[in-house]
């Protein structure tokens, strides 16, 4: 049927009715455009982060004489997230953590990098006693603020344990086109630099 309706449709830019032929073609190729995937609602991804936040949207981690704080689980949410905003031992939320480029065919997968600057923060031993992180969404609304602080007594397991809540103080700053995944490829959020450990088995909880 198709290899027929092509004939028809030369037979007729042949005999010199073109511009009937041009939009023939162009109705054909409508009708064959490939299915663009679309992200799942945020409403799916806001149950997410509700249902994690007593587990935790970080994780600490004692590994090698090191501290490792891992952001795994706001990491899987970077397709509907413009911002994770986070301070160490302080309520500033002066610090920005990377997002990962979001594949909308793949959502909800961690990003591809081999330096793990997408799931994890290191720093010295002990050093930080509490975390306080929220999330921005795409839209510029930002989430609850949250203080973790490291669990007693699991050695270099993974926890978190939530200090305190807050709710946000003002109003959050509408995010720049640049930063929705929705409207185009995300920047590398600025932020602090973090060396990471070397050894393979510190890259995941």
């Amino acid at each position: 049927m198709i290899r027929f309706s092509r004939m028809l449709l030369l037979m007729l830019a042949f005999l010199g009715w073109p511009t009937l032929a041009a939009t023939a073609f162009a109705q054909e190729a409508e009708e064959e455009e490939e299915y663009k995937p679309v992200l799942p609602d945020v409403a799916i991804y806001k149950a997410m982060l509700d249902a994690n936040k007593t587990t935790g949207w970080i994780q600490f981690r004692n590994y090698d004489d090191k501290q490792l704080i891992y952001f795994t689980t706001l990491q899987t949410m970077h397709c509907r997230l413009s911002e994770i905003r986070y301070s160490i031992n302080s309520d500033e939320l002066d610090q920005r953590f990377p997002l990962g480029e979001c594949n909308p065919q793949i959502p909800f997968n961690l990003p591809d990098d081999s330096t793990n600057k997408y799931i994890y923060i290191s720093l010295p031993g002990g050093e930080a006693k509490t975390l306080t992180i929220q999330a921005v969404w795409d839209d510029g609304a930002g989430s609850e603020i949250v203080v973790y602080k490291p669990c007693e007594g699991v050695g270099d397991a993974t926890c978190a344990a939530i200090k305190t809540i807050k709710k946000p103080q003002k109003q959050m700053q509408e995010p720049v086109p640049a930063d929705s995944p929705i409207r185009g490829v995300q920047a590398e959020t600025p932020g602090k630099t973090f060396s990471e450990p070397t050894p393979s088995t510190a890259a995941r909880p």
